[in-house]
């Protein structure tokens, strides 16, 4: 599928959104768990608490009526009291066995609810009026085995207590371990987004970026491949047939300037004197024919080359210095180029100098002609440097014409 650059660009953004949507749903998610884990927790919690202060208020009373009517003789008002007290007990330790799971509360709680069930009984029965009887005592006795039923819910009821912050604790944790395990890889997506999402939009501007580089070195043998049908993909098309036309002048240009060349060059050995002509920097650029012939060079020997690494003659290297620091014109320099020896000529010419120096002065004059020979100048004359200007310094030419002539 082809998108457009202001397509990725928005489906980047809606992914983006989505990902930060979906890790606050999911955090959100984990914290509204966590909340009603603990608030399931808590309300159970409190509701045992509420029931078993009831029933430690009921055990509480009902003990206090029970010595009361032990310590003194009962009355039926009392009684009622005591039975009302163990109905509403008996409720209590319902509701509380109807909380819970844990078969030890379930088995305290059954005991208390036997031993109230049977303290109503015997409440119920006659025997009670008669002091200090039967029916007193396991009253008393029934009693103690229902507080005593109550301590052993309370020790329970204090290990659940341990265990409910332990389980509290177990749930924080979790969802602390669930949510960093999201974020963790929330935060890995964004990281991968950021490098895949703006590479596929930047890369066709590097692909731009390349190509115009290799223009800028002239290179004109580039192109930009691109197959997407977007506006980057018309910028790169755009640009191919620029880039295509900027070779095609390139090739013309250089035809032209191969033709003004051999225009030049016919021009310049028609003149039949010695032309140099150098650019800004003092580097040599042409030559014609009868100055290779005067100084005995190759073109590859001093073409594109800076003056001072040639053989070129140090009074024409001062005379271009002079010309190119003026930007000027310059006339009627003197111009001396010595004749070139090889080394042979040079060992002979010594090696006669030191016979004839041996030899005695007699035979010494018939070989003074020989010893009186010093090496002639090919050229003498005088150079006249014409500038050639460009919009830059950097663009000046300068034309050099020897001549054995003084320009008047």
């Amino acid at each position: 599928m082809n998108l457009s650059l202001k397509g990725r660009v928005t489906w980047s953004f809606i992914i983006a959104n989505l990902v930060v949507w979906a890790l606050s749903i999911i955090v959100f998610h984990y914290l509204n768990g966590l909340n009603h884990e603990i608030e399931k927790i808590s309300v159970k919690s409190n509701r045992v608490s509420l029931l078993t202060d009831e029933i430690r208020i009921s055990a509480v009373s009902l003990i206090k009526y029970q010595r009361r009517i032990l310590t003194n003789t009962p009355t039926p008002q009392q009684i009622d009291k005591i039975i009302n007290l163990c109905e509403s007990f008996t409720s209590q330790l319902h509701t509380l066995d109807s909380l819970y799971r844990d078969p030890d509360v379930k088995r305290v709680v059954g005991q208390m609810l036997a031993y109230v069930d049977s303290l109503k009984i015997d409440l119920s029965k006659g025997t009670l009026y008669e002091r200090g009887g039967a029916g007193s005592a396991k009253i008393g006795e029934l009693a103690d085995k229902i507080l005593d039923s109550f301590s052993e819910f309370q020790d329970i009821q204090y290990g659940e207590s341990v265990e409910k912050d332990q389980q509290i604790k177990s749930i924080i944790n979790e969802t602390k371990r669930h949510m960093m395990i999201v974020l963790i890889i929330g935060f890995l997506s964004t990281i991968i987004l950021a490098l895949v999402v703006p590479g596929k939009i930047a890369l066709p501007f590097k692909k731009i970026k390349d190509a115009i580089r290799e223009l800028q070195d002239c290179n004109f043998d580039v192109s930009i491949y691109y197959s997407q049908d977007d506006e980057i993909g018309e910028i790169a098309r755009e640009m191919n047939k620029m880039i295509h036309s900027f070779k095609i002048f390139e090739e013309l240009r250089a035809d032209r300037i191969s033709v003004e060349n051999r225009k030049f060059d016919a021009l310049a050995n028609m003149v039949r004197k010695p032309i140099l002509v150098a650019n800004a920097e003092g580097n040599l650029i042409y030559m014609n024919n009868r100055m290779y012939s005067i100084l005995q060079v190759q073109s590859e020997d001093v073409i594109g080359k800076e003056m001072a690494d040639t053989m070129i003659p140090s009074n024409i290297i001062d005379t271009y210095e002079l010309a190119i620091k003026r930007r000027s014109k310059i006339e009627n320099s003197e111009i001396v180029i010595p004749a070139r020896h090889n080394e042979e000529e040079n060992i002979t010419h010594t090696e006669i100098n030191d016979e004839v120096a041996e030899r005695p002065e007699g035979e010494s004059e018939e070989n003074a002609e020989v010893i009186e020979k010093v090496p002639e100048n090919i050229y003498e004359g005088y150079a006249n440097v014409i500038p050639i200007r460009g919009k830059e310094s950097s663009l000046d030419y300068y034309l050099m014409v020897l001549s054995t002539e003084v320009f008047t």
